[in-house]
């Protein structure tokens, strides 16, 4: 069972990235799908979580990214990206893909709070926004 992310940078301002999370020895279809995020100095910082079986309120991305960032998903490769757009500086951390591999029915928000239930983290990425 692995996760692995990547897809991480060096990217100007204003620029865009996609991350990429592999999932193996498992499938992602009815998974619940965390990206999150850690700057030097700063707590984990849950970004974006998606769960599809939860109808209303699947998806909850925090503040900072709303309208830049999207999650997708390709059952066939069994991988999730995460499309962040306009980046800034803020943005600079290493991101992390997390998943918790139950099928269940509460929200994206429920997961992003509580990172400590997904059951598999990738080994995270580095995500630098520069000039």
């Amino acid at each position: 069972v692995q996760l692995q992310a990547s897809g991480g940078g060096l990217v100007q301002p204003g620029g865009s990235l996609r991350l990429s999370c592999a999932a193996s020895g498992f499938t992602l279809d009815d998974s619940t799908i965390g990206w999150f995020r850690q700057a030097p100095g700063k707590e984990r910082e849950g970004v974006l979580c998606f769960n599809s079986a939860a109808g209303v309120g699947n998806t909850y991305l925090a503040d900072s990214v709303e309208g830049r960032f999207t999650i997708s998903r390709d059952n066939a490769k069994n991988t999730a990206y995460l499309q962040m757009n306009s980046l800034k500086p803020d943005d600079t951390a290493v991101y992390y893909c997390a998943v918790y591999a139950r099928k269940t029915y509460d929200s994206g928000l429920y997961y992003c709070l509580r990172p400590y239930m997904f059951d598999y983290w990738g080994q995270g990425t580095q995500v630098t926004v520069s000039s």
